[in-house]
């Protein structure tokens, strides 16, 4: 589509665009705001370099979006609790989000979407890679989206990841988790966007199990779902800079965060997005 209001560039053929021409530490008009939701949504993660922004600054662009998700295991921002920090020091080796996944996937709503706006990035190393689920529900076979169809998934708050995140890993500082939160739901396997109506392969590591599945006829369809969807044709890499924001669309899209930054300093602010029920 043609832009009127800001500057559009793909970064792959698979998704994923750098967007120039806009300041976000302002308030928006309504017609550059909403050639930046029409960017997402074609573009699936979009990408902003130079950009100064104070945490309220931040706050204020994400709100547009939604309203702000509060991460059940990590302690927020001391002053702008919608704000989560990512913090890696040189002596840490734990990466967070160094698997391949959509954000919130064990809740009853996962997250619509995730802004990260880096604040401290080593001189390389440090990436993140996306992939287009879109793409990769779009690429099997008639066959197996015929026999997956009505599939649910079963996402646990109890992977890896997630049980990181509560043990204090690194410098980043876990919480109790409300008492009420459910760390184990179900989910369409093959999900439809609610606002383009494209459907998408909904998978990710904290996908352990399918409903009605005995465990061991589930755990290879799991295992060669993540790995196709994993395709390098999926997929792109975006290389961080100091204040660099990176905005994607957790319902078609997940994300990895390459661990490869050992004895160097990361530094992240993070927003969800709160979003609704998969269908």
């Amino acid at each position: 589509m043609a832009f009127r209001h800001i500057d559009v560039s793909p970064i792959s053929g698979a998704l994923g665009a750098v967007i120039e021409g806009v300041d976000l530490s302002k308030p928006l008009p309504k017609p550059v705001f909403d050639e930046i939701r029409s960017a997402w949504l074609e573009y699936c993660v979009i990408f902003f370099r130079g950009q100064k922004l104070e945490p309220s600054q931040f706050v204020r662009f994400a709100r547009k979006w939604g309203g702000i998700h509060l991460h059940p295991f990590l302690e927020p921002h001391p002053e702008h609790k919608e704000i989560i920090e990512i913090i890696k020091t040189e002596k840490d080796t734990y990466t967070f989000g160094d698997a391949w996944h959509s954000d919130q996937l064990f809740q009853r709503r996962p997250a619509k979407a995730t802004m990260l706006y880096a604040k401290e990035v080593p001189e390389f190393g440090g990436d993140t890679l996306f992939a287009n689920m879109y793409l990769a529900y779009d690429g099997l076979s008639s066959g197996m989206k015929k026999i997956l169809d009505d599939v649910r998934i079963e996402a646990s708050g109890g992977t890896r990841s997630a049980q990181a995140a509560t043990q204090n890993k690194g410098s980043m500082n876990s919480k109790a988790p409300p008492k009420n939160l459910s760390t184990s739901c179900f989910h369409p396997l093959f999900r439809t966007h609610p606002e383009t109506g494209k459907k998408s392969l909904f998978i990710g590591n904290q996908v352990e199990g399918l409903k009605n599945f005995a465990r061991e006829e589930a755990q290879p369809i799991i295992e060669y779902l993540r790995d196709f969807a994993e395709r390098p044709e999926f997929t792109c890499r975006f290389r961080w800079e100091v204040d660099s924001l990176a905005f994607w669309d957790n319902r078609c899209v997940q994300h990895y965060a390459v661990p490869d930054t050992d004895g160097k300093r990361r530094h992240m602010h993070r927003i969800t997005i709160k979003g609704d029920v998969p269908v």
